[in-house]
């Protein structure tokens, strides 16, 4: 069924981009929920345009129940019922229904899963790898490939450090530009979620770590026409922006060099940050801002790792634990 004919979708996708500013994704996601929910009802051969209005709240149940009947995951469960309780509400805002089917749909429970962090100890050692790797793999500046290689070390530890300094989202990284950074204040100016921009500071050896990647970059293709101010911080060995992928596939190779575990992604760094940031005694509400959420609840997470390291720790020291 291809549901981007239906009158009440596309308007919907329309309020989605327009009043929300949500991203390509996210309105992805929406819309492949409402096309699940509508094959479900209707079947696979449905035309445009849906009879939105004969939804029930019944047929609102009957989908949750068929999602828990497969054994499917709470929060996946979740999200479609509030991608279509979105959906819905905006149809009844638009006056394209009566009511809100999903309205009185009450969401599956969602397991608690805390945040991958790792420990200082282990950080310290994953910010080490790419140099130490260099060090071991006997590479120096001097001929061309010699370059490409010593830069693509530079440029691995400088992400890493700005990762773990910053704690922004690999995204955010890897579309950093000169002029987002300013090495004085030792600020990184960043577009989060929503097109919403934050100011992330970094410490000294982030900073440093970064001016001598950009020094390598700007050797080696300071003879090719560039950007000035709008270049990407960071490139592959092609001279290109590097992408998110790129950069989860370069970290692998790190953690390997660390002795850690090959699952963690680079949103460990966030994780940890935040962890980190709570237990040296950070409040709260700086690391919300830090991390660029608009919900303290959604940082509070962090705050109970804090918590349950406490609790391990007593249990492993007291003698009457």
């Amino acid at each position: 069924m291809d549901i981007r004919g239906d009158p009440c979708v596309k308007h919907f996708v329309q309020y989605m981009t327009g009043e929300r500013n949500a991203s390509p994704h996210t309105v992805l996601n929406y819309a492949g929920d409402i096309r699940q929910f509508a094959v479900e009802i209707w079947g696979q051969d449905a035309k445009p345009p849906l009879p939105w209005s004969r939804v029930d709240k019944f047929a609102a149940r009957r989908f949750l129940v068929g999602f828990q009947k497969h054994g499917r995951d709470p929060a996946t469960s979740g999200r479609k019922v509030s991608s279509l309780r979105a959906f819905f509400r905006f149809l009844q805002r638009e006056e394209y229904v009566a009511s809100n089917p999903f309205a009185g749909v009450i969401s599956p429970k969602r397991g608690r899963k805390l945040p991958v962090t790792v420990s200082q100890g282990q950080m310290n050692a994953l910010l080490s790898a790419p140099l130490a790797k260099l060090g071991r793999s006997g590479e120096h500046a001097g001929e061309e490939t010699d370059k490409l290689a010593e830069y693509a070390a530079f440029r691995d530890a400088a992400m890493l450090e700005v990762l773990y300094s910053s704690g922004m989202r690999v995204s955010e990284l890897v579309s950093v530009r000169d002029r987002d950074i300013d090495m004085i204040s030792g600020l990184i100016k960043v577009k989060g979620k929503g097109d919403k921009e934050r100011l992330c500071p970094i410490g000294k050896p982030a900073a440093d770590a970064l001016k001598k990647a950009m020094d390598r970059r700007d050797a080696i293709w300071q003879a090719k026409p560039r950007g000035g101010s709008d270049n990407p911080a960071f490139l592959n060995l092609h001279g290109e922006r590097l992408t998110s992928r790129s950069v989860e596939r370069l970290l692998k190779k790190y953690l390997a060099e660390a002795g850690l575990s090959l699952s963690l992604t680079p949103h460990a760094f966030r994780h940890s940050f935040a962890t980190h940031m709570l237990d040296a005694g950070a409040d709260l509400r700086s690391v919300q801002e830090l991390l660029g959420h608009s919900s303290l609840s959604t940082t509070q997470i962090y705050a109970h790792v804090s918590v349950e390291k406490m609790k391990k720790v007593y249990n492993e020291a007291h003698p009457r634990a």
